[in-house]
């Protein structure tokens, strides 16, 4: 019997108690800490403690550091409080708490031949036959018979031999006689292999309805509380990282920042992003050393899953962030395999510290805004760890989407813009071919500005299988599908999208318009409202519901609705469609006359389109053309154009465009 501070451990009845009261622990975590007790005040190394919890199995490492969480859990202790266990960076873990080893009150062999007065370990598979008074041999059964039964019970074996022990201590230390003996322990194994199927395939559902997770932005408590970017960029990393495993739905950067800054119960949290699992923590910069906290908890009774607190040098910050997404994926029992089965690479790139420090400044701007100051800036820092890390990939993904960006909105040249996009791209590939980030953003240019579509498709594939729960992947794809007619398709990619970023407006109002395009009028509204709700001084979503109730005959209905948008050009937009639908003519050129002041070639050819005025819809179609307008991406499948497609023009430009001609 081991004791230390209020708690004691009986390796015997394999019991841990505080103050006399038994813990409720499985067998592999009561394994572990009495492995620890056993060799207080030594470093044990995690290959000695493996080998010694799980001396015939191969598990990986993310097991033991479980173990070692639900213990801290157990004795009441935090993981960097050390008062039981210390965390040994590098190496394994040391037992600290001062041990007592002590007897047994009952000194005597006890009446079960126990040395000391303890029971004998029992052991149900081991346990020799004993004439029963009715001429039977009472029956042990292994675990091992159960299995033949019930193979399934392999993961719940040492939680049944612990069963099986007890159940068995019981009767006979309540006088039952062998032949009944043998009657309990029989319906007890056979009801336990049932309930063990049963809880396996329980498990395996659960699995599937918990494999989803949100990271929270960490907190910054540093002291000068300087170091948000740095925070804000660990997180953004650790998405990423976890959006690489297959079957993992990991909610995007923009939906779970929604809670930056904000003491929500973790309950609401989870509900409102549609997952179980929440991944937070705290981050302490100083100098060139970094602690970083992770917490792993169930959102639905904030069950702490796993934690670890890391003092590293902030040269070290990739390596951690491998080690907290692989001690997550493995808490939540989902394997970082990758497609065909084969283990996700790590993603820890060996870079400057510096140039790392600047990249995370790069993606605080960028996420900040797409102004033209936020731009700059985000360009600034991109240069930067270019400069002291030429080969950090990253670093150039990261500025092919801001040229990609910058280039869309007329902050730079477009030709110029999306050429350095491009040359940015494919050097992050060159660099490192398994960044998904350097492949989305070449299919971003492909389909943006290329209008390469089977290379689009190409990039785009490759970046999936990279990253299959990324949010940007998806919405790259379904422009893509949209650019092609593939309407149902990019209606169903985009679903997944809004699934893993449910609390980014844009994410309902582009599936809205999708589903609008379709004609599936009333799901289009309900997406529409969803992204009002979460934005309600939002521009776009009015005019769509006008656009709506256009196609259902109701114009002064849509007029009212397209009134409310506070959109620069979408809502002199939507008053010229809706004032030439009531047939007030001078009120619809007023509005087309606004539109036309902002330069929106493509929503300008919309109006003309509607009006049925193809000589001006195809003038304004061209000036779009030569912009490479993001409007023309949905030129296929737009109803506002449905007049045109008779016309021999749009044949051509769908050429011109190199998409197919044909529905």
């Amino acid at each position: 019997m081991y004791e230390f501070g209020p708690f004691s451990v009986d390796p015997d009845h394999r019991v841990i108690s505080h103050q006399g009261t038994p813990l409720n622990v499985t067998p592999k975590v009561f394994d572990t800490l009495l492995c620890l007790v056993r060799n207080a005040d030594r470093v044990l190394t995690k290959d000695e403690l493996l080998k010694e919890v799980w001396p015939d199995t191969f598990v990986e490492e993310v097991n033991l550091a479980v173990n070692i969480s639900t213990l801290r859990k157990a004795l009441g202790e935090k993981a960097q409080e050390g008062r039981y266990i210390v965390t040994v960076p590098g190496r394994g873990y040391r037992f600290a708490a001062r041990v007592r080893e002590v007897a047994h009150a009952n000194s005597d062999e006890g009446a079960n031949g126990g040395k000391n007065g303890t029971s004998p370990k029992m052991n149900v598979a081991e346990s020799k036959p004993e004439a029963g008074a009715f001429g039977l041999n009472e029956t042990f059964i292994s675990l091992d018979t159960v299995q033949q039964v019930h193979p399934q019970v392999e993961h719940y074996r040492d939680d049944a031999a612990a069963s099986g022990r007890s159940l068995l201590f019981f009767a006979r230390s309540v006088g039952l006689k062998p032949a009944i003996r043998t009657t309990v322990v029989l319906l007890a194994v056979t009801a336990a292999g049932s309930y063990l199927w049963f809880d396996h395939n329980r498990t395996k559902t659960a699995t599937v309805k918990t494999a989803s997770i949100a990271v929270l932005p960490f907190a910054d408590l540093s002291l000068a509380k300087d170091q948000e970017y740095f925070s804000d960029g660990l997180a953004e990393e650790l998405i990423n990282h976890l959006a690489r495993v297959p079957g993992l739905k990991v909610v995007a950067r923009s939906s779970a920042f929604q809670f930056k800054d904000k003491n929500e119960d973790l309950r609401s949290v989870g509900q409102k992003l549609g997952v179980t699992n929440i991944l937070e923590g705290s981050l302490r910069k100083e100098g060139d050393r970094v602690r970083i906290t992770a917490e792993l908890i169930k959102a639905d009774d904030g069950f702490q899953l796993w934690s670890e607190v890391y003092d590293r040098k902030v040269a070290d910050i990739i390596s951690v962030e491998d080690e907290i997404a692989g001690a997550t994926a493995g808490a939540l029992q989902v394997k970082l395999l990758g497609v065909g089965g084969s283990p996700v690479p790590s993603a820890a790139r060996p870079t400057n510290p510096e140039a790392y420090d600047d990249y995370l400044q790069a993606q605080y701007f960028f996420n900040r805004g797409l102004d033209k100051e936020n731009i700059t800036r985000t360009l600034s820092y991109t240069d930067r760890a270019i400069v002291l890390d030429p080969k950090f990939a990253p670093a150039f993904a990261l500025r092919s989407y801001v040229y990609n960006m910058a280039a869309d909105r007329s902050l730079v040249e477009s030709g110029q813009g999306w050429g350095k996009a491009r040359e940015d791209a494919l050097q992050a590939i060159a660099l490192d071919p398994r960044l998904a980030a350097g492949y989305s953003a070449l299919g971003s240019i492909q389909v943006s500005y290329d209008w390469d579509w089977e290379g689009a498709e190409a990039s785009l594939k490759k970046a999936e299988d990279l990253e299959p729960g990324g949010a940007s992947v998806l919405r790259y794809r379904t422009l893509l599908y949209e650019a092609l007619g593939r309407l149902d398709e990019a209606i169903e990619t985009y679903k997944q999208a809004v699934a893993v970023d449910l609390l980014r407006a844009r994410s309902h109002t582009v599936l809205g318009e999708l589903l609008y395009s379709a004609g599936r009028y009333q799901e289009a509204d309900a997406a529409l409202e969803s992204a009002l709700q979460l934005n309600s001084h939002k521009e776009h979503d009015h005019v769509i519901r006008g656009q709506i109730l256009l196609a259902q005959g109701k114009p002064q209905e849509a007029l009212a609705e397209m009134e409310q948008d506070p959109g620069e050009f979408w809502k002199p937009m939507g008053e010229a469609l809706a004032y030439q639908a009531l047939g007030r003519t001078r009120e619809s050129e007023a509005a087309l006359k606004r539109l036309i002041s902002t330069g929106a070639a493509y929503q300008i050819a919309e109006v003309y389109g509607y009006r049925g005025d193809s000589d001006k819809a195809f003038e304004w179609l061209d000036r779009a053309f030569q912009q490479r307008d993001g409007g023309l991406l949905s030129f296929k499948s737009d109803p506002l154009m449905a007049s045109l497609r008779r016309d021999h023009r749009y044949a051509e430009l769908l050429k011109k465009m190199r998409l197919p001609v044909g529905e």
